[in-house]
């Protein structure tokens, strides 16, 4: 994924022509690249589009989901991408990546908002653009 970036960074900044110079300086074969480029953004692209990741940690319980992402839609976000971990002694990991620039709340208060859910045991930024 790394050899993705440096490849499309290679192409957006004119210092290779095209893919397959930018592929063949990196050491990346050119069906990666097309695997990746449309997935893979550096950090600084998702800052400008304000983006941000939680990690939710969470008791599985039926229906935390759907809470959960109600909140999310009601603080007016996007989900982009959602990962949920397969539930071990009943808790679960939720990997949420959502888009703030149309939220009407700001993301502290959606994060507490996602912590007041019975279920939710711990709620962590760890990826942030905004």
């Amino acid at each position: 994924m790394q050899k993705t970036l440096e490849a499309k960074a290679l192409i957006d900044s004119g210092k290779a022509r095209n893919i397959n110079e930018a592929v063949q300086a990196v050491d990346l074969s050119r069906s990666a690249y097309y695997k990746y480029k449309d997935g893979i953004f550096p950090f600084h692209k998702m800052v400008k589009e304000k983006i941000i990741t939680l990690s939710i940690h969470l008791e599985d319980r039926s229906g935390t989901l759907s809470k959960l992402l109600s909140v999310v839609a009601n603080a007016g976000s996007n989900v982009l991408t959602i990962n949920q971990t397969i539930p071990l002694q009943g808790r679960a990991t939720i990997t949420l990546t959502i888009e703030t620039a149309p939220m009407t709340v700001g993301i502290d208060h959606l994060v507490k908002q996602i912590q007041q859910l019975d279920a939710v045991e711990k709620v962590e930024l760890i990826g942030s653009g905004a």
